[in-house]
């Protein structure tokens, strides 16, 4: 515990990250003092979420590897979700508005010149001292 040639102790705090992709256009209209709510939620009545960036760049490539344009990549900290936050199919769904302060870091997504998604290296922006800027 300190002193010469003693042990130096680093803290983590262990977050519930999950991640939500959209598309920058979109993002970028919405006012920014407003929760969030994706352009699908009148339809599908919540916003589509993924743990873990594997399966969040197979999500993409799935569904918007043909889709023209910039994507974000919005990191939520689940605890920090004040909407009802449902697992169905092993994916996060949130069943309401997202408050912004939920969400800690927003990520540039990288693409390949065939539209294929990779996982981003720096958020663009960070708001919460849970998750470190690079």
């Amino acid at each position: 515990m300190g002193g010469a040639g003693g042990s130096v102790f680093r803290w983590s705090i262990s977050v519930n990250v999950i991640y939500h992709l959209v598309h920058a256009d979109y993002w970028r209209d919405l006012d920014p003092t407003a929760p969030y709510l994706p352009a699908d939620f009148e339809s599908d009545g919540f916003t589509h979420c993924t743990r873990g960036l594997d399966l969040l760049i197979q999500v993409a490539n799935t569904y918007y590897r043909d889709v023209d344009g910039e994507f974000l990549l919005l990191e939520i900290v689940e605890s920090l979700v004040s909407a009802e936050v449902k697992y169905e199919d092993g994916f996060p769904h949130i069943y309401g508005p997202l408050n912004r302060d939920a969400i800690v870091a927003i990520h540039k997504m990288p693409r390949h010149a065939d539209g294929c998604f990779e996982a981003p290296v720096n958020p663009i922006k960070t708001s919460s001292p849970l998750v470190a800027a690079g």
